[in-house]
């Protein structure tokens, strides 16, 4: 049906280093985990709950990222959710995963500032992909003239 929606967006941190593989025809495939907290209240307190979800991210947007997709970076995953099924054993499998068309560095591990970087497929194209720099994000065109300050303060 065209009224259907799957999008999901998360942010969380890696629980182990991403895998870059690449599959028979040459695309690359970067695969990760990523933990969720949810706070829940049990009795009298409130306690963290982790949640862990699987992600998929393909083409030379996964390959350029997945080098700096460690344990415990903290990013944020735009996409879709996939159910993958398989036979094994002569019992039918099955497997969600999310299979993302972005994905943004957050910061450090254990939660230190860091630069971040945008790495996005657009159009869901498969294998192309717009994606920034890591170290600086591309410029931002403004129609206002910039103005130089002599002092920290500009007010």
């Amino acid at each position: 049906m065209a009224n259907d929606i799957n999008q999901v967006i998360l942010v969380g941190r890696l629980t182990r280093d991403a895998e870059l593989r690449y599959s028979g025809g040459g695309m690359a495939v970067c695969k990760f985990s990523l933990a969720v907290n949810r706070r829940k209240r049990s009795g009298e307190q409130w306690v963290d709950e982790a949640n862990f979800f699987d992600v998929a991210y393909f083409g030379k947007a996964a390959e350029a990222v997945s080098q700096y997709l460690q344990k415990g970076k903290q990013v944020a995953v735009q996409g879709e959710l996939r159910q993958n099924r398989w036979e094994q054993d002569g019992q039918p499998r099955s497997k969600v995963e999310i299979a993302a068309n972005n994905v943004q560095l957050l910061g450090g591990s254990g939660g230190s500032g860091g630069a971040g970087g945008n790495y996005q497929q657009r159009g869901g194209q498969q294998g192309g992909g717009n994606y920034g720099s890591f170290n600086s994000p591309a410029p931002q065109e403004s129609s206002a003239p910039s103005v130089d300050f002599e002092d920290d303060i500009p007010f």
